[in-house]
């Protein structure tokens, strides 16, 4: 008897001899359509999105509100480039963004295409506003794949035989409690780690070549760690006083997932400038640098930007998005989903001993794998085993951290109470199952 080959099976096969290897692949899922939390693979199969297009997709696949303002903007213009005809939903969007992400006294914008670009733009912004080179970043940081960015990013499996890199870039510990805390209270290991800050002024870094400190409150890539609140203060005390500017790259915790339009205003803790994209738009691409006025103008015309600057299309999707978001306080729900994740995977972790941690900043909620209880024993094997796991069973998730060995939950924020549970359940389910197998 013949082999049935699925349409999803032929579609990875065109892949395979049309695009290039390098682009990774992080589930082998396919799509044909999706709405709300649900993606249909190309067999009509219902699939519950946790990934959610690596966090791009907060307000869900297809909000009406969104795809009805892309087709009314498709109607008029599609591009004219911002830098030779000005148009209003480009002015509009950065209007938005200063109102609900204020820098200050007086807030500025401009907008891109990528969270890489707005990573890049940010730090020519911060050189020219100080007139200073040396950038500071952390260990398990992800910002980006172009240059500067990739520079800044810290894992190497992203690096491999593309340098040189740029220069002028120093890297410190990102304050990681669970990993490096090793019985600390976590006072005692936030003033620990603002001491070796502080003394990376003197080892690492003269803090008067340095422009700018690029920090995600809340790390991706690198495994959902959130910055201690007292540390994140220190950081600012510590910028404030040799005159550094400090970045907060929210690209995946902004627009809702972590309970606020950025993480920052949780913490309470104001940075100079900082970076937002994925669910800003609902899926088109569009980034924005947001900050203080007055640095956000020290950049010299030209200098900043370029040929796709705020796709007229994509501001438009945006300011949908946005007003979405008000409309069904997003904010708010993503809190609530917090909290139903949150409460399973405490129990999660009673029940098994592999899982070293779990933890979560609004929705932003992760589960790590590690062996012998120990944080330095990454156990990557086991969490690739449930990722897959979870795809046969119809859930899309995505694994994180330096090792793989996080699995993160990037679900839209409009998913029903029962379809998040239904997705928890078969996590659970796949990790008791992967467990027993090594029995």
């Amino acid at each position: 008897m013949l082999k049935t080959i699925s349409k999803s099976q032929t579609l990875f096969e065109r892949r395979k001899n049309a695009v290039a290897n390098g682009v990774g692949v992080f589930n082998t899922a396919t799509v044909r359509e999706a709405k709300g939390a649900i993606i249909i693979d190309e067999d009509g199969n219902e699939l519950i999105d946790f990934a959610g297009g690596i966090g791009v997709v907060n307000a869900g696949h297809c909000p009406e509100p969104v795809v009805q303002a892309i087709k009314n903007q498709a109607d008029k213009y599609l591009h004219t480039s911002f830098n030779v005809v000005t148009y209003e939903p480009y002015i509009k969007l950065c209007e938005e963004l200063c109102e609900i992400l204020p820098h200050g006294d007086k807030t500025k914008a401009m907008l891109i295409s990528t969270g890489a670009e707005a990573v890049e733009n940010a730090i020519k912004i911060a050189r020219q506003a100080t007139k200073r080179q040396g950038v500071v970043c952390f260990t398990d940081a992800y910002h980006g794949r172009t240059m500067m960015a990739m520079t800044l990013t810290s894992k190497i499996d992203y690096k491999i035989d593309c340098g040189p890199f740029s220069p002028e870039v120093y890297r410190i510990p990102f304050p990681n409690f669970y990993r490096y805390g090793k019985g600390e209270s976590l006072d005692n290991f936030v003033e620990s780690s603002l001491k070796n800050l502080h003394a990376s002024a003197k080892n690492l870094f003269d803090p008067k070549s340095i422009a700018a400190v690029i920090i995600e409150p809340v790390q991706g890539e690198g495994g959902f760690n959130a910055v201690p609140h007292k540390y994140f203060e220190g950081l600012r005390k510590f910028c404030d006083d040799h005159g550094i500017l400090l970045i907060a790259d929210e690209i995946q915790s902004g627009f809702a997932r972590t309970g606020n339009w950025a993480s920052w205003q949780q913490f309470k803790v104001q940075p100079d400038l900082s970076t937002y994209a994925k669910s800003l738009g609902s899926g088109l691409p569009i980034a924005a640098v947001v900050g203080k006025a007055e640095i956000m103008d020290s950049a010299a015309g030209g200098t900043i930007g370029g040929t796709y600057i705020g796709s007229p299309l994509a501001c438009v999707a945006a300011l949908a998005t946005i007003q979405y978001m008000k409309d069904i306080n997003l904010n708010s729900r993503a809190n609530e989903v917090g909290d139903i994740i949150m409460q399973r995977f405490e129990k999660i972790k009673k029940k098994f001993k592999e899982v070293g941690d779990v933890r979560g900043f609004g929705a932003m909620n992760a589960i790590e794998f590690v062996k012998n209880g120990d944080p330095d024993q990454p156990d990557s094997e086991l969490c690739n085993a449930i990722v897959k796991g979870c795809a046969k069973n119809g859930l899309i998730i995505i694994s994180a951290g330096t090792y793989k060995n996080v699995i993160r939950i990037l679900s839209p924020l409009v998913i029903e109470n029962d379809l998040l549970i239904k997705g928890l359940d078969i996590i659970e389910n796949q990790i008791q199952k992967e467990i027993q197998n090594r029995l």
